[in-house]
This record gives structure tokens, sequence and C-alpha cells, in this order.
């Protein structure tokens, strides 16, 4: 019985560190579209949020990598 408790301590953690590291990869793919673009990580965020443009990282990060006309359209429709 012991090892299933620690076994599930573990998958916890797992899930959780699975977590940030694909939050992470997400940023990251996000910046690098937005300095392709001309803007900053940080300003595109703040600017979507400020339009009401609810895209979440995980889909911002899908159309960078495949649909960069997508989301360049995105990145000018915040700068706008």
């Amino acid at each position: 019985m012991e090892a299933v408790l620690h076994a599930g301590k573990h998958a916890i953690r797992g899930r959780k560190l699975r977590k940030r590291d694909f939050r992470r990869l997400w940023q990251v793919r996000v910046n690098e579209g937005a300095r392709e673009l001309g803007v900053s990580y940080s300003r595109l965020m703040g600017a979507l949020r400020k339009n009401n443009i609810l895209l979440n990282r995980k889909m911002l990060a899908e159309l960078a990598a495949r649909e960069p006309e997508v989301f360049k359209k995105v990145v000018e429709e915040v700068k706008a």
C-alpha cells in the first residue's frame, strides 16, 4: 500500500511539471512569432487582453507555428 501512495505523489508532481513545460513551450513559440512581426510577447499579450481577444497561449502557439499568416493577422489586428 505504501508503494502506491508513493507512486501517486510522483504522478501528481509529473502532471504539474508537464503543465509547466507546455506553458513555457507555448510562450517561447508565441514570443518567436511575435518578435518576427516586431512585437514583444508581453505587449502582444497585453494588447490581446485590452482588445478582448480571447485566444489562449496554446492556440496562439499553434497559430504561430502552423498558420503564420493567421497569426500575422491576429497581431496586426492588435497593433491597429
